[in-house]
């Protein structure tokens, strides 16, 4: 190596480059590169493209084509539930919406199974325990996550002075085998 070859090494190590095969290479001219190079990629024609789905692959349900029922021996304007996935009484997952209208909550109840609720919009007001106490409920706004244990009891609904049903996502293991604290009540009740 020549003392102009040495100097110019010299350059280039204190610039944190490399001299490889007499191409020079600094770390931000490396980086830089590779972020140009990126950049061309996520605009060129074949990014852009998707292919077709496949309904065997992906299932897709827009919102306005989610079928909403009443609940079975409740009277209306309680709530309403919409089975997107699975089933309540069929043995596997299950993920299913329930919409419940201000004014009324659950009695206290238990499952067999766990379930894992997210609430999708309004305030859910939840407690657990066999006596029923609706001023001792907590509020779970959109966005939070409630995990109901096999076997205790708890109940859930809307406060009479809420703006807006709360819309509830439901996942768990079924069968559910809902098991009301008292057989003899309702398993709701008006607040």
């Amino acid at each position: 190596m020549s003392n102009k070859d040495e100097t110019i090494w010299t350059v280039i190590e204190g610039a944190g480059g490399t001299l490889k095969d007499g191409v020079c290479l600094s770390r931000r001219a490396l980086l830089f590169g590779m972020l140009a190079g990126c950049l061309q990629l996520a605009a060129s024609d074949t990014m852009g493209r998707a292919s077709a789905i496949s309904p065997s692959e992906t299932q897709i349900t827009l919102p306005d084509a989610i079928k909403w029922t009443t609940w079975s021996g409740a009277p209306p304007h309680i709530g309403e539930m919409a089975t997107l996935y699975g089933g309540l009484d069929q043995p596997g997952p299950y993920l299913v919406l329930m919409k419940w209208y201000p004014g009324y909550m659950s009695a206290p109840h238990s499952y067999a199974t766990d379930r894992l609720s997210l609430v999708m919009s309004g305030t859910w007001w939840v407690n657990s325990g066999a006596d029923f106490d609706p001023d001792s409920t907590a509020p779970v706004p959109a966005g939070g996550f409630v995990r109901r244990v096999a076997g205790t009891p708890h109940y859930d609904g809307v406060k009479r002075d809420a703006k807006q049903p709360a819309v509830i996502a439901l996942f768990g293991i079924a069968p559910v085998h809902l098991k009301l604290v008292d057989p003899g009540k309702p398993g709701w009740r008006k607040i």
